[in-house]
This record gives C-alpha cells, structure tokens and sequence, in this order.
C-alpha cells in the first residue's frame, strides 16, 4: 500500500449548510458558519437476563434520539433564517429539511453529507452590535431535527452509507 492509496482526513472546517423549507423557499440558509456542532444518534440499550443463565446478558435496541444541530458565528447577506424563525412561530407545523455537506481537501467537491429532516428553529441569536463590522450575522443558530442520515457523494445512486 502506497501512501498516495491511503484514504484522506476530512478537514471539519470544510463544510456548507443549506436548508431547504418548501413551502416558504428553496434555500432558506445561505449563510457560512464557522461552527458545526450535534449531529448525533444515540441509540437506547435494553438489557435482558434469563433465569438461570448467570454468565450472559442480552442486549436488545431501542429507539433512537437524536441531537440539536448548533451552528455558530455564521454571515448571511439576506434575513431568511430570521424570517422562517418567526414564520414557525405562526406556524409550529412548519418544517425545513437540511444538509451539511463536507467537502474534500480541495475545499471544492463535495464528499458527504448529513441529511436532517423535519427540523425546526430553536434559537436564532444575534451577535454582539458592532458598528465596524458589516453584513448580516448570526452568532447562533439551532435546530432540532427528527432523523439524521449519512449520504456517501460517491455511492451509487447517492445512497446512503
């Protein structure tokens, strides 16, 4: 094995967020952050012992739970995360999907993706107010979401790995 076949490190600085609500817009983040933080599953154990059999446990999967996406210190030139936070508020049936995509060390092609689904706006913070800095900005966005799958760029068909 050659040093040029050995896989290469994902930098996690190399990353974009969009988010997607249909009925409000088709790109509702356009925005950069420099923090990307929970994406997790954490899956719920049971243990089982039989009567009798003292050298042995059962384990059995439970349901699974899942984080609250934090993304920090982020620009944006437009107000749609604003907009769609209060939008939700109006309507708490409103949902987004969202995908952050990781790019490779080209910082160009994209080489995986978390997909979220039927997330919803948590806390929408602002930054300090700061008269030499420009552009619209957020110093906190979060989210809570339903499922979390991981996406392959690569796979066939952009199937889940």
């Amino acid at each position: 094995m050659n040093a040029n076949s050995l896989p290469h490190p994902y930098t996690t600085f190399n990353f974009a967020i969009e988010i997607r609500v249909d009925p409000v817009s088709q790109r509702v983040c356009d925005a950069a952050f420099s923090e990307c933080d929970g994406l997790e599953m954490t899956m719920e154990v049971k243990t089982i012992r039989e009567g009798g059999v003292n050298d042995r446990q059962y384990r059995l999967t439970g349901p699974v739970a899942y984080g609250q996406l934090t993304l920090k210190r982020g620009m944006t030139g437009n107000w749609d995360l604003w907009n769609w936070f209060r939008q939700v508020s109006l309507d708490p049936a409103l949902r987004a999907d969202a995908e952050v995509v990781v790019f490779g060390k080209d910082r160009q092609d994209p080489v995986m993706s978390f997909l979220l689904t039927r997330c919803v706006p948590i806390k929408l913070k602002a930054p300090a107010l700061n008269a030499a800095a420009g552009g619209v900005a957020i110093e906190e966005l979060q989210l809570a979401y339903e499922t979390l799958e991981l996406k392959e760029k690569g796979a066939p068909n952009g199937n889940p790995m």
